[in-house]
């Protein structure tokens, strides 16, 4: 029997996994933060005009809530080659393989996505109302950026994931758009 493969979502990948796993569950990454500190120059943003998306941090002292998804073993390739497509459309994400607590109880090794800080896409640190102001107007390949940071507030709230700094974000954005 071989190990099953999960990843580990945080952001978009709980709304738009691209694919239908196997089991989905709610689940937490320990140091690592979920924060608005990737510049997009594709999805959400332009090279011009980048948009922000999100991206697990190092925190040593932090953890971030999310879903963990199994994915059936004869998706296993197709799978992994979505998501290499579409996460490591520039090379601000680093591919990584972290354990994962999930809420039955479980430990599992998951695949996830986190910023790499020496690349010229990271940005953390962005004071929240500088990031509101990005969020508001900026957008990509894949819609305007505030449409992201919307879905993915909704859906961890949805899910019962707290996440205050998203939710401030979200209203502030509503606030600016109108």
């Amino acid at each position: 029997m071989t190990e099953t493969l999960w990843i580990f979502g945080y952001g978009s990948l709980i709304w738009n996994p691209g694919f239908t796993p196997a089991e989905t569950v709610l689940a937490r990454a320990q140091g690592w933060h979920r924060s608005f500190c990737m510049r997009s120059i594709h999805h959400r943003g332009t090279v011009d005009a980048p948009g922000l998306v999100l991206a697990l941090d190092a925190a040593p002292q932090a953890s971030c809530a999310g879903l963990a998804f199994a994915v059936p073993p004869e998706a296993e390739a197709a799978v992994m080659g979505e998501l290499r497509a579409r996460e490591l459309v520039s090379a601000a994400y680093l591919e990584v393989t972290l354990p994962v607590d999930l809420a039955d109880g479980r430990q599992v090794s998951a695949v996830t996505y986190v910023i790499d800080p020496v690349h010229d896409q990271y940005c953390g640190g962005l004071a929240p109302e500088e990031q509101a102001q990005i969020i508001a107007r900026a957008h990509g390949g894949r819609g305007p950026n505030r449409d992201y940071l919307w879905s993915t507030a909704q859906h961890l709230h949805d899910l019962g994931i707290a996440d205050a700094d998203l939710d401030w974000l979200a209203a502030r954005v509503r606030a600016l758009v109108g």
